[in-house]
C-alpha cells in the first residue's frame, strides 16, 4: 500500500510541477485550482464523507453477520451511491455558477476571473460521479482486505495529467494573465483533467470483479438495513459542512490576496501547492495504515476487544510518528528550498515560488497533530460514532476561521495567506487535544498516553536537532549550489542525524513501521 501511494504521490508531484510551469502560481492558476476543488467539495458533501468514515464498518459488519456474506447489502449500497451521484452531478453542472460563487467572489474588478473559474468548473464537475465510483469500489475492496489497487490506480490519473500539462507546456504559449488564456487551452485542461479521474475510477472495475463482487442494480432499499448507515452519515454530513465552511473562508480570503497581487503567487494556488507537499508524508504513511486498520478496528469493537483497539491505535501512532515528526521539522527547515526546486520553472520564477515555501514552513509542525488527530478519529469511526468527530471538526473549523480572518485583517497581502497556513496548523493542534481527551473517555480512561508522549518527545528532540544540523549543512552550500544541491546536502544530513539520535534515544519504533510489528 505504501509503495503504491509513494508512486502515486511521486507522479502527483511531477504533475504539480508541470501545472505550476504551465499556469504559474498567481490569479490565473487560482481560477483552475479553485475549479478543481469544487468537484471534490461537492462529492464529499453529497456522499463522500459517509463513504470514507461510515460505510467500511457497515460493510465489514454485513459481511460478518448477513447469511449471504453481505452481497445483497453491497449491491443495494452501490446502487444507492451511484444513483445519488448521478443526480447530484447533473444538478452540479447545471448550477455551476452558483456553486463557484461559494468559493470565489464575483465583482467588477474580478469578473473575468470568476467567469473563467465557472468555465473550468463545468468541465470538471462531472468528476463528482467518478470520484464516487472510485471510492465506493475502493471501499468494497477494503472490506475484503484488498488494499493495493486503490493505492495504485491514482498513478493512472497522474500520468494522464502529466501528458496534458506536458503537452500544454511543450506546444502552447503559456498565458500569464486571465485575459490571455484561449478557449482551446481551457478545453485541453478541462477535458484532460476530468479524463484522468475517469481512467482512475474505471481501472478499479477489474479488481472488484476479481474479488468476487458482481454488481446488480437493487432498488429495494426499504427495510434493507441502510437506515443505520444513513443515520450515521447525517453527522458525517455535518462534519463535511464544518470543514467546507473553513475551506470556503480560506479560499475567499486567499483569493483576495491573489487579486491584490495577481502575479506574486501569494494566494490560494500557492496555499494549495504548499498543502499538497505537506500532505505527502500523511498520504504515504498515515492514510495507508488507517486504510488497513479501520476494518480490523471495526471488528475489534464488534467483538468487544477494546484492548486490541487500543493497541492498534497506539502502535499506529508510534509507527507513524517515526516518519511524520521528522517530516514536519524538515518542512520547517527547508520549506523555501523545496518550493523553489519544485515550482520555479516555466511561468514561475524564484520570487513567485517563495510564498509557497513560506506557507510550507508555516504548516510544517502542524503535520504532527494533523496526522495524529486523523488517526485517532478512526477510533470513533470503529465505534460507528460520527457525532463526536463532527463536534471536534466544528471546533477545529471555528478556530481556523477565526485565526484566518485575523490574518486577513492584520497582515499585509504578501503574508496574509502564510499566516492562514500557520492558523491551520494551530487549529489542528487544538483538535488533537480535544480528540485525545474524548477518545480516552470512550476507551475507559486509557489511551496508552504515557508511552505515546514518551515516544513523541524523543522523536521531537531527535528531529529538531537533526533539522538544525541539516539547515547548517545546507547553508554551507547555498551560495554555490542549486536548490537541488542545497536540499540534497541538508536532507541527507538531517536523515543521518535523525537516525543516529533516535537510536541513541532508544526509539524502538524505528523498526516497527514495516508491517506494524509490535514495538
Amino acid at each position: 500500500m505504501a509503495a503504491g501511494t509513494a508512486v502515486s504521490r511521486a507522479t502527483g508531484m511531477i504533475r504539480q510541477t508541470l501545472q505550476a510551469a504551465a499556469l504559474g502560481t498567481g490569479l490565473l492558476a487560482t481560477t483552475y485550482t479553485t475549479a478543481g476543488a469544487v468537484p471534490m467539495g461537492v462529492y464529499t458533501l453529497l456522499i463522500g464523507g459517509a463513504l470514507n468514515s461510515v460505510l467500511v464498518p457497515q460493510l465489514v459488519r454485513a459481511r460478518a453477520e448477513h447469511p449471504d456474506g453481505g452481497h445483497a447489502h453491497e449491491q443495494r449500497l452501490v446502487t444507492l451511491v451511484l444513483s445519488v451521484l448521478a443526480v447530484g452531478t447533473a444538478l452540479a453542472v447545471w448550477a455551476a455558477p452558483q456553486i463557484v460563487a461559494v468559493y470565489a467572489s464575483d465583482g467588477p474588478e474580478n469578473h473575468a476571473a470568476f467567469e473563467l473559474t465557472v468555465v473550468f468548473a463545468r468541465f470538471l464537475l462531472p468528476q463528482i460521479f467518478f470520484h464516487g465510483l472510485y471510492f465506493i469500489l475502493g471501499q468494497l475492496l477494503n472490506a475484503r482486505q484488498k488494499f493495493g489497487a486503490m493505492m495504485w490506480t491514482p498513478v493512472l490519473n497522474n500520468l494522464v495529467l502529466i501528458a496534458v500539462f506536458g503537452l500544454y507546456v511543450a506546444l502552447l504559449t503559456g498565458p500569464r494573465e486571465v485575459a490571455d488564456i484561449t478557449a482551446g487551452q481551457v478545453r485541453l485542461l478541462g477535458i484532460g483533467t476530468t479524463a484522468g479521474i475517469v481512467v482512475q475510477a474505471v481501472a478499479l472495475i477489474p479488481f472488484v470483479r476479481a474479488s468476487g463482487f458482481r454488481f446488480r442494480p437493487r432498488f429495494d432499499w426499504r427495510g434493507a438495513g441502510l437506515r443505520k448507515s444513513l443515520t450515521a452519515a447525517r453527522w458525517t454530513l455535518l462534519l463535511v459542512l464544518a470543514n467546507l465552511a473553513a475551506m470556503t473562508v480560506v479560499t475567499h480570503l486567499a483569493g483576495a490576496a491573489d487579486r491584490e497581487l495577481p502575479t506574486a503567487g501569494v494566494g490560494f494556488t500557492a496555499y494549495s501547492y504548499a498543502q499538497t507537499i505537506w500532505m505527502l508524508p500523511q498520504s504515504l504513511v498515515t492514510v495507508s495504515l488507517v486504510t488497513a486498520l479501520l476494518p480490523r478496528m471495526s471488528r475489534a469493537v464488534a467483538e468487544h476487544r477494546l484492548d486490541d483497539l487500543r493497541g492498534d491505535l497506539s502502535r499506529a501512532l508510534r509507527a507513524c510518528g517515526v516518519v511524520i515528526v521528522p517530516a514536519g521539522f524538515f518542512f520547517l527547515a527547508f520549506g523555501p528550498q523545496t518550493a523553489q526546486l519544485l515550482f520555479a520553472h516555466g511561468a514561475v520564477d524564484a520570487a513567485s515560488a517563495a510564498p509557497a515555501g513560506h506557507m510550507l514552513q508555516a504548516l510544517g509542525l502542524g503535520l504532527i497533530p494533523f496526522s495524529a488527530q486523523y488517526l485517532l478519529l478512526r477510533g470513533f469511526y470503529a465505534f460507528e460514532d460520527t457525532r463526536t468527530p463532527f463536534w471536534t471538526a466544528a471546533q477545529i473549523a471555528a478556530v481556523n476561521i477565526a485565526l484566518a480572518v485575523a490574518c486577513h485583517l492584520l497582515l499585509p497581502p504578501r503574508w496574509a495567506v502564510t499566516g492562514m497556513a500557520a492558523a491551520y496548523a494551530v487549529a489542528y493542534a487544538a483538535g488533537l487535544l480535544l480528540t485525545a481527551v474524548r477518545l480516552r473517555r470512550r476507551l475507559h480512561g486509557r489511551l496508552d498516553g504515557r508511552r505515546l508522549c514518551r515516544t513523541y518527545g524523543k522523536l521531537a528532540v531527535a528531529a529538531a536537532a537533526a533539522a538544525l544540523l541539516g539547515h547548517l549543512a545546507a547553508t554551507g552550500v547555498v551560495r554555490s549550489g542549486t536548490p537541488a544541491l542545497t536540499l540534497l546536502a541538508g536532507g541527507l544530513t538531517m536523515a543521518a542525524a535523525f537516525w543516529a539520535l533516535a537510536r541513541l534515544l532508544r526509539v524502538g519504533e524505528l523498526r516497527a513501521l514495516p508491517g506494524l510489528r509490535r514495538a
